[in-house]
């Protein structure tokens, strides 16, 4: 059965159009079809590591079509349509989902029509800004199924940005895990107590950690999850460097003391799950993981829609040090 609540075919959305720079442009949206929603925004956030790396035209020549957001358009460099944090209503489409609120994999826009087995159901009372966190908690989830933290492990996440906060949210959700953030910032200590976690700066944490995640995206941070490392422990890297180069002291107590390093990355789910899981199924998980208000703190700051050119800038340029930038589309109705 068919249900429409409201017509329209005029969109628009946020192209990075060059190193540094981005333009709101007008996007010609198609009418859904029986087996399509049409979704009217009403949050989007930033991924900041990629989306900087994006936007300063980071993405490596080889890796332009792994990194493809499973809404894209335009090619890599640019100009390009990039981003993957979205949540909005669905206001046309098949009658069980008209007038819900649903994550979807998309690219900041005001509107926008997708097949409707790719949005994933908010859950009710949650609100659409902690929602668009949806995505960022598949990271996390993928990253315990590569590395799963064991009862009375001491672990350690440097980096705490969105993927090591809501890593350090699970963790200490484990019984037994004792759980330090790790950061530059040490603001973040605040995040940290919010979360019912430890903090340390990098020169202050203890070692001898049974295991370490790494989301810094730094060579200083890499570094530092290494020298944290127990004997014969793992170190697990979540940050993705585009085309840039890290340089990794391997020639101390690397070898000696057996330690491990590892990728883990959410584009494909973790080898110890891919027989019982699928993308739909983790991101459902992810979204019932988000109930908890304690990870509201991750939202930093709110911008409207027509000024994220202008946010993404001081992002691409590294002078913006939130934690989760949320975009609103209150103008878009």
């Amino acid at each position: 059965m068919w249900k429409e609540l409201r017509v329209t075919h005029d969109a628009r959305a946020f192209w990075v159009t060059g190193p540094g720079t981005g333009e709101i442009r007008a996007e010609a949206v198609p009418e859904p079809g029986p087996h399509e929603v049409r979704v009217r925004t009403l949050r989007s956030a930033i991924s900041r590591g990629t989306e900087r790396l994006v936007h300063r035209g980071g993405v490596p020549t080889e890796q332009y079509l792994r990194m493809r957001a499973p809404f894209q358009a335009g090619d890599f460099p640019w100009p390009v349509k990039y981003g993957y944090l979205n949540v909005g209503v669905v206001d046309a489409g098949p009658e069980n989902l008209v007038g819900r609120t649903v994550f979807c994999l998309y690219p900041h826009q005001t509107r926008y029509v997708v097949p409707a087995h790719e949005v994933t159901l908010v859950p009710d009372g949650m609100p659409p800004s902690r929602a668009v966190l949806i995505g960022t908690m598949e990271t996390a989830i993928n990253a315990l199924w590569d590395a799963p933290a064991l009862l009375g492990d001491r672990v350690a996440v440097v980096g705490a940005g969105m993927v090591g906060c809501c890593l350090a949210h699970l963790l200490a959700r484990m019984p037994g895990v004792h759980v330090t953030l790790v950061d530059i910032d040490p603001a973040r200590a605040d995040v940290a107590r919010a979360l019912g976690v430890s903090f340390a700066l990098p020169g202050e944490a203890d070692g001898e950690r049974d295991l370490v995640f790494h989301a810094s995206a730094s060579a200083a941070g890499l570094r530092t999850s290494l020298e944290l490392l127990a004997a014969d422990s793992s170190m697990v890297e979540l940050s993705w460097y585009g085309d840039g180069e890290v340089a990794l002291p391997l020639g101390g107590d690397f070898h000696s003391r057996r330690l491990g390093i590892r990728a883990s990355q959410v584009g494909t789910i973790a080898p110890n799950a891919r027989r019982h899981w699928t993308p739909a199924q983790r991101r459902d998980l992810a979204a019932q993981l988000l109930r908890d208000d304690a990870l509201g703190v991750l939202l930093t700051d709110e911008t409207p829609f027509d000024a994220l050119p202008a946010l993404m800038e001081r992002i691409a340029a590294g002078l913006d040090s939130g934690i989760c930038s949320v975009v609103t589309y209150e103008g878009d109705q």
